[in-house]
């Protein structure tokens, strides 16, 4: 509220062309906006192309190996075994990338167990499993499984006891294995196991 000792002031009015006024300059920001756009943006690379013998010479990389190709070291009756999740990536530095699954046993209900295993691809013939980073012979289930910069890390789940629920496990360790001198080598004292 205006202090009644000071007088009107011309500006605190409003009037329809002080409305007309602000309208104008707007008009004006939005024109000149569409006026001065930047140059479209495009993914071209810039830099010397390759001569053309050269990019036909340069061997296409070899395919990660399929799991659905491979017959896992994993007893499971009549029923066939699921491969949960995979990840591909170069574990040991040749170049060629391997294939990390893991697999369990179809099951109706229930958690079955997980195994873990490596996927190469050789010079000459089919897929074929490598190593076993976790068997299900130990009744453990995966859980945040992925493969960066040549290694595999999971966590493990898994019962302390027989009478701990099959719902609900107790034990939570991760684990992480690498290739270390023709093995994969893991950071918790568990083994892996070769197949």
């Amino acid at each position: 509220m205006q202090h009644p000792a000071v007088p009107e002031l011309a500006h605190t009015a409003t009037r329809p062309i002080h409305w007309l006024a602000t309208a104008a300059a707007l008009a004006a920001v939005v024109a000149g906006s569409a006026v001065l756009q930047p140059d479209p943006a495009t993914a071209a690379q810039t830099g010397p192309k390759p001569h053309p013998r050269a990019a036909a010479a340069a061997p296409a990389p070899a395919p990660a190996p399929d799991p659905a190709s491979v017959d896992f070291p994993i007893t499971c009756g009549p029923v066939k075994p699921v491969v949960k999740e995979k990840a591909t990536g170069d574990l040991d530095g040749d170049a060629r990338p391997e294939t990390v699954a893991v697999v369990h046993c179809r099951a109706g209900s229930g958690t079955p167990p997980d195994g873990i295993y490596v996927i190469t691809r050789p010079a000459a013939g089919k897929p074929r499993v490598v190593a076993t980073l976790v068997d299900p012979k130990d009744r453990l289930t995966v859980s945040d499984f992925a493969l960066r910069d040549g290694t595999v890390t999971a966590t493990l789940l898994g019962y302390s006891t027989p009478d701990v629920p099959r719902c609900c496990p107790d034990k939570h360790d991760k684990a992480k294995w690498q290739w270390q001198d023709g093995t994969f080598e893991r950071t918790t004292p568990a083994e892996a196991l070769g197949v």
